[in-house]
């Protein structure tokens, strides 16, 4: 008899929703693509019903429904936390109390009443549910597991082991001490949002000097052999939930932290690479003493850490394991997906599926897709001039607007689950130009200058253009581009970023950050006809087999769910082109979108 589990994850940042049947994972999106609000921790009602939609059942059909943290466990941490802080965690406290007592302690009831359902509630501890969606959709039949994030119950990171149809976590390093807490405490040191804007610290930190490494050793942390560390907490303020951290952590570093959207100086730039070169060692540290522990030759990731992709390189290049497979949604949103594997296998006894191509989770296009009947409909309803292309002349338009310069506005396909763009719901452009990076940046992103954009790279010949001996479908490995491939640079710009970021650095310079590196997406036929396609005909016309690929959204925005989110997406940048499902716009034939004239001017850049 057939068995379907609902995942949910929720009420703390990124809530999403996974439907798994049989072990086969059918469905999996973030609640934000629906209502446009980035990170949203709502109960995910929307996501939910595409989920169920998608499977073609109703909730009743369901055998269990599982949630991806067990609030009691969560709850007790922030008690005992805030009965040891007393009383300065008092505030937080009271801000804090009414959410737990209308939702999250009541959370069997919000679920039951939010799907009409009577059945099996569950509930999957934090770091196992990592864990499950990180070795259970993995191509492995064993493998070791690392889960490190900012904390989940007690837990901050965990060993484990996957075997058949198996997880089991060994090891545990427990709250307050936290690799996580410890990055995100720099990240709004540095001026950016707290669980969402680490990635921007790691992509600043090229362009810095780990001068500061020292000073973060010897005061804030003591990292062991095994990877565990502990925290100096005179200098951290999320014990008692005010603030990140301390007065402590600023004298520290000669003053206050930077204030969001201020200039961004040498300061800053040597502290994000401070805390990045830290954290690889920990993090590479961890992988050592888990291999040692296990013997075993096949590594999975998951927990937010694992979307630093400068780490996981570290860990491919250096580390014991011979391959490495990271849950690409691997933050709190994989967490429902994990939780609803963990239940499958655990509970229901279903048996894990063949590995299909890359893996078992078919490229992660799990979200809602669109028929070109459906965005014709859109589009007349408008009344905007399009032209819908045959199918032999879809990737030839799309890669020859690419090769002249254009940027090109793409939606392909099922969305993406996790926070990458694969070429589902993405921005391309050619990397060829050494203006493209700032180009995308300021004028389609509205955002920092000095955000790198990724390459996406025709699988067969990632070799040719980067040292990277490894399958990278989901954008998390960053490797050196070749080394024949690089422009030397003989002068240095000093502080400027702007500058640094607009140097040619090699043939492909828009997507070879300030230290020859680049985040690699590896793309497969398998997975993604399409947008192979597309590459294959940008190769066969320019003699190369990389575009850029950036995520199909504004800075502040989720990624476009919709045709009606991508066009007014394209309408509000200064993007050239927009493919959607076969059907072809052009900027130059669009009205002007009336009430964004001002869209630009909200944007205050570095």
């Amino acid at each position: 008899m057939s068995k379907a589990t609902l995942g949910i994850s929720c009420f703390y940042h990124d809530a999403a929703a996974a439907l798994v049947v049989d072990g086969n994972i059918v469905a999996a999106a973030q609640e934000e693509r629906f209502t446009r609000v980035k990170a949203d921790p709502s109960f995910p009602v929307n996501a939910i019903s595409y989920c169920l939609e998608e499977g073609g059942i109703e909730a009743a059909d369901l055998d269990s429904v599982v949630f991806y943290d067990k609030p009691m466990l969560t709850f007790d941490r922030l008690v005992g936390t805030y009965m040891e802080t007393a009383p300065r965690g008092l505030s937080s406290w009271l801000e804090a109390a009414p959410e737990w007592s209308a939702r999250k302690l009541r959370l069997e009831s919000v679920i039951r009443r939010a799907l009409g359902y009577d059945g099996k509630v569950l509930y999957v501890p934090h770091h196992l549910a990592h864990a499950a969606s990180a070795y259970l959709p993995s191509p492995f039949d064993e493998a070791a597991i690392l889960t490190v994030d900012g904390v989940g119950e007690w837990a901050t990171a965990t060993l484990g082991v996957g075997e058949a149809d198996e997880v089991q976590v060994t090891d545990e390093m427990h709250f307050p001490d936290s690799i996580g807490l410890l990055y995100s405490a720099f990240t709004y040191f540095c001026g950016f949002k707290v669980n969402s804007g680490e990635y921007k610290l790691m992509g600043l930190a090229p362009y810095g000097r780990p001068v500061y490494a020292g000073v973060i050793r010897r005061n804030m942390i003591r990292e062991r052999d095994d990877g565990s560390v502990e925290l100096n907490l005179d200098f951290f303020g999320y014990l008692d939930g005010l603030e990140m951290i301390t007065g402590r952590f600023a004298d520290l570093f000669g003053g206050p932290r930077r204030m969001p959207e201020a200039r961004i100086t040498r300061r800053e730039m040597d502290i994000a690479r401070s805390i990045q070169v830290i954290t690889e060692d920990v993090v590479l540290r961890m992988a050592r003493e888990l291999h040692r522990k296990t013997g075993l030759s096949k590594l999975c990731l998951a927990g937010g850490v694992a979307l630093n992709c400068v780490a996981n390189g570290r860990i491919l290049r250096e580390g014991p394991f011979e391959r490495l497979w990271i849950q690409p949604a691997a933050g709190d949103a994989g967490g429902a997906l994990g939780a609803a594997l963990a239940v499958q296998f655990g509970w229901h006894g279903c048996r894990r599926p063949a590995s299909e191509a890359l893996d078992r989770q078919r490229g992660s296009y799990l979200g809602p897709a669109f028929s070109t009947d459906e965005v014709v409909a859109y589009l007349d309803g408008l009344g905007v001039e399009y032209t819908v292309l045959p199918e032999d002349e879809r990737a030839v338009t799309v890669a020859r607007a690419i090769a002249a310069g254009g940027v090109v506005g793409f939606l392909s396909g099922r969305m993406e689950f996790g926070p990458r763009a694969l070429g589902a719901r993405s921005i391309l452009g050619d990397p060829r130009r050494a203006d493209t990076q700032s180009v995308m940046n300021l004028k389609i992103k509205y955002r920092e200058s000095f955000r790198p954009f990724a390459p996406s790279v025709l699988a067969e010949r990632c070799r040719d253009y980067f040292d990277l001996d490894a399958e990278s479908p989901y954008m998390l490995l960053v490797a050196p581009v070749r080394e024949d491939r690089r422009v030397v640079q003989d002068d240095d710009p000093g502080d400027d970023l702007i500058m640094k970021v607009n140097r040619k650095r090699s043939d492909i310079p828009s997507v070879t950050h300030v230290d020859y590196s680049a985040r690699v997406q590896t793309v497969h036929k398998e997975t993604n006809p399409v947008y192979h396609a597309v590459l294959t005909e940008f190769e066969k016309m320019t003699g190369c087999a990389v575009v850029v690929n950036t995520s199909f959204n504004v800075r502040g925005e989720p990624i476009v769910c919709t045709p009606a989110d991508a066009y007014l997406c394209f309408m509000r940048t200064e993007m050239d082109y927009l493919y959607m499902e076969g059907v072809w716009l052009a900027k130059t034939d669009q009205p002007v979108l009336e009430g964004d004239t001002d869209w630009r001017a909200q944007f205050q850049l570095d």
